[in-house]
């Protein structure tokens, strides 16, 4: 049976940096919802179906605030509403694959970041390193939950600032957009949408009034950032 070892090294390869902050972050997660009160097995069920880190820690505080279904939906909406925006610009990518369905379900911001910025080799398969990187990366983060979870569950622990990490990761891998493109345009936009996000609307409405500015600028500015 072809196993296409070739795709599957490369894409270990390149998911290595995610795998570092992934085992991080998912054992943060399982170790704050189990502080939280959970179950420990509700924490993995979570990275195997619904595997949205941001949204996965909102759900801390969702569980704690006992929030209404309609409430948590139009949050849930409101983060990852990002992801229909720049998951576009994979659909050729993704087109002639049989692997479709689950890589539109594991398409993480970690995820898209590595098959924008990684340039990718000729001589392999690309269906199947696309599948074996959002595998990869899935089972980083579904490891690292249940290894969280389960240490939650057997000790005390202090979670202060944990829910940080997430946004640590992040500024890691803009760091690596930029050392791949050297322009700053995109994040200085990125900057004053998230500035005037927060002065016009509200808390919760920042994201979504942010991503949506991001969006008209990049194509007021589309000839700078082409250039």
């Amino acid at each position: 049976m072809n196993l296409h070892s070739r795709e599957f090294k490369v894409a270990f390869k390149t998911s290595i940096p995610v795998m570092m902050g992934y085992s991080v972050l998912g054992f943060a997660f399982g170790l704050l919802l189990v502080s939280s009160g959970q179950p420990w097995y509700i924490a993995v069920l979570m990275s195997l179906v619904i595997y949205a880190g941001a949204l996965q820690f909102l759900a801390v505080g969702f569980f704690s605030s006992k929030l209404g279904m309609l409430d948590i939906f139009i949050a849930s909406v409101m983060v990852n509403i990002r992801q229909s925006f720049y998951g576009l610009s994979l659909l050729k990518k993704f087109k002639k694959t049989k692997f479709k369905p689950y890589l539109i379900f594991a398409l993480t911001d970690e995820t898209y970041a590595l098959l924008t910025t990684i340039k990718e080799s000729d001589n392999i398969k690309k269906k199947w390193y696309y599948f074996y990187l959002s595998l990869l990366n899935q089972s980083y983060w579904v490891l690292g939950t249940t290894a969280g979870a389960l240490f939650g569950k057997m000790v005390s622990f202090n979670t202060k600032g944990l829910d940080f990490s997430l946004t640590a990761l992040f500024v890691v891998l803009a760091i690596e957009q930029y050392k791949k493109d050297k322009n700053l345009t995109p994040f200085l936009i990125g900057a004053f949408a998230s500035i005037v996000a927060f002065f016009v609307v509200s808390r919760e409405n920042m994201l979504l009034f942010a991503i949506l500015l991001s969006i008209v600028l990049m194509f007021v500015f589309r000839k700078r950032l082409e250039r």
